[in-house]
């Protein structure tokens, strides 16, 4: 039986695995400035960043990574599920929908007005899950890397 929890400090390591290899999905090699910082606020209990695990037989198989904040167009906040991997061992059993529906459930008890994320065009996989919970949005994502 699989288990969805708020994320711990004990869940480091195995965090740490399953997000190098979100990292490496998305064509990025892990830099450990990143990940320190990630998981620092993740554990920061005044950071808007927040993770969940998925749990079977006491090993983490899945994560997903959160962001709580305010919108200019809604009275509550909202929440961005920026990072959702699950170990490519237990894929395509049901623990990405678990996460997210944990994740939804969440949304309701705590009155945030929308969760929302994106992918790649050509993760059709995650694509294939995703499109059951509702249809593609009609905005078009830009990105500009700001160079330091």
């Amino acid at each position: 039986m699989t288990t969805i929890r708020r994320i711990e400090a004990r869940d480091e390591a195995r965090w740490r695995e399953l997000w190098d290899g979100y990292t490496r999905f998305y064509e990025r090699e892990p830099s450990e400035p990143v990940t320190r910082h990630a998981w620092s606020r993740i554990l920061d209990e005044r950071s808007p960043v927040h993770a969940i695990v998925a749990e079977r037989d006491g090993e983490v198989i899945g994560i997903a990574n959160y962001v709580i904040h305010e919108s200019t167009s809604l009275l509550t906040p909202v929440c961005y599920l920026q990072d959702l991997f699950v170990d490519p061992l237990v894929r395509a059993g049901g623990v990405g929908r678990q996460l997210i529906d944990w994740l939804l459930e969440e949304a309701r008890q705590q009155g945030w007005a929308r969760v929302y994320w994106t992918t790649k065009e050509n993760n059709y996989r995650a694509r294939g899950l995703y499109d059951s919970y509702a249809p593609r949005s009609e905005f078009v994502h830009y990105r500009i890397d700001t160079p330091r």
